[in-house]
């Protein structure tokens, strides 16, 4: 029997919409692909908020934030502005089932040329003792920028979490060098879902082969019953990131 406590958790990183290479606008098949996926929670980088140019392009580009259109009727979302540019902006975003009770985005950019945020969500799940707080990140394509950020995030939790509550970090790590994971387990007890269950960690770039471990779903307080790859088609046709779930519980 299933535990209505479950909560179904989603990270995946939708490439601003677009099919790899940009060719195609690909919003209408994720927000489906997150419907089939009974996502509670989905944490999303590379989010469009606005973007005028593109708007005109593509026929059927929402008229709202990909954030609020990913957010079916009685859900909630917030989103991130990260970088801002001409003609819009993108970041991160949380689309939950549950009541985002409060919400934070925070500056982690390292340098210039890339603009990073950490969003920061405390989520109420009905039948859970504690507030679930959610930190959706995209980190650096730099090692030292990974490396000050990671800290960052840490010190993040230390002052905003209390021990007592449940949390997920999950998003894309860009950590090609495999660090994170023990890093995040000896500062704060995080561990991986997928290094917990299959014993490494998923393989998700790129989509048509992954070979890298980019995406991550870090845990603390929570409990695993499952985690899942969405590889194949249509999904290696929808970014250049493969999304990945796991099914978590108090």
């Amino acid at each position: 029997m299933n535990d209505p406590r479950c909560l179904n958790v989603v990270t995946y990183n939708i490439h601003k919409g677009m099919s790899q290479f940009n060719r195609r606008l690909v919003v209408h098949e994720i927000r489906e692909g997150l419907r089939q996926l009974g996502a509670d929670v989905a944490l999303l980088q590379e989010v469009q908020g606005k973007h005028d140019r593109q708007a005109l392009r593509h026929e059927g580009w929402p008229e709202v934030g990909q954030h609020e259109f990913f957010a079916h009727e009685g859900s909630h979302s917030v989103y991130g502005m990260n970088a801002v540019y001409q003609h819009g902006h993108h970041g991160n975003a949380v689309v939950s089932r549950h009541r985002i009770a409060s919400w934070d985005n925070i500056d982690v950019s390292h340098h210039p040329l890339e603009s990073r945020g950490l969003l920061h969500c405390e989520i109420d799940v009905p039948g859970w003792k504690h507030p679930l707080h959610c930190i959706n990140v995209h980190l650096g394509l730099w090692a030292r920028s990974r490396r000050l950020q990671l800290e960052w995030l840490v010190d993040r939790i230390n002052a905003a979490v209390p021990s007592t509550c449940p949390i997920i970090v999950a998003g894309d790590f860009n950590d090609w060098q495999k660090r994170a994971s023990d890093y995040l387990m000896d500062q704060l007890g995080l561990f991986e879902v997928f290094e917990k269950t299959e014993g490494r960690l998923a393989r998700t770039y790129p989509a048509k082969l992954p070979i890298f471990t980019l995406d991550r779903i870090y845990v603390r307080g929570l409990n695993v019953d499952g985690v899942q790859r969405q590889v194949g088609a249509p999904w290696s046709r929808l970014s250049d990131h493969v999304a990945i779930a796991a099914k978590l519980r108090p």
